[in-house]
């Protein structure tokens, strides 16, 4: 019998602010994450979309992100996609990476590179993705926290996966 492909696609700013927003500043263990998520099925890679901070976005935005963004690189089998960051009156905007993830999911269920995708965002704009990718035969998985509205995501969906304290403490880093 073969064993069920799985590819993870996460909205890394969907995710941080979602996360944020409703559990503070909690650390994740983004090895353990995917293993939980993927349970006892074969992990092929994570793809991780975020808008690249470069040090002209200010040290404040630059520092923690590098920090963050050398942690994730050296996690094995986890791929990172870089947005950019545009500025909109006193802030900044995330531009691209919905887009690439969207692509690269599609992408990858055409080219028959796993057989479920598991997407890890509370973000309605990717219903449309995610019912092109069922219609290549895929299955697709979203995960997000329950307390984010995102029922259109939950109604295309084959199963939703939900990520409340219980999941998360499984895979948070434990300050020493």
């Amino acid at each position: 019998m073969l064993s069920e492909r799985v590819a993870i696609f996460i909205d890394g700013n969907n995710f941080y602010h979602r996360l944020k927003d409703l559990y503070g500043q909690i650390r994740i263990d983004y090895a353990k994450f995917a293993e939980l998520l993927c349970r006892d099925r074969v992990f092929t890679r994570a793809h991780f979309y975020i808008a690249e901070v470069k040090p002209k976005h200010g040290k404040e935005l630059y520092d923690p992100h590098r920090a963050f963004m050398n942690y994730l690189g050296n996690v094995p089998y986890y791929v990172i996609r870089y947005g950019r960051l545009e500025k909109a009156g006193n802030t900044f905007v995330e531009k691209a990476a919905d887009v690439y993830l969207a692509t690269d999911m599609l992408r990858l269920a055409y080219t028959n590179a796993y057989d479920t995708a598991i997407l890890v965002s509370s973000d309605g704009d990717f219903v449309p993705a995610v019912e092109a990718v069922k219609e290549l035969g895929k299955h697709v998985e979203v995960a997000f926290m329950l307390k984010t509205r995102s029922h259109h995501l939950r109604q295309v969906c084959n199963v939703f996966i939900p990520i409340d304290s219980a999941f998360l403490n499984k895979c948070k880093v434990r300050k020493r």
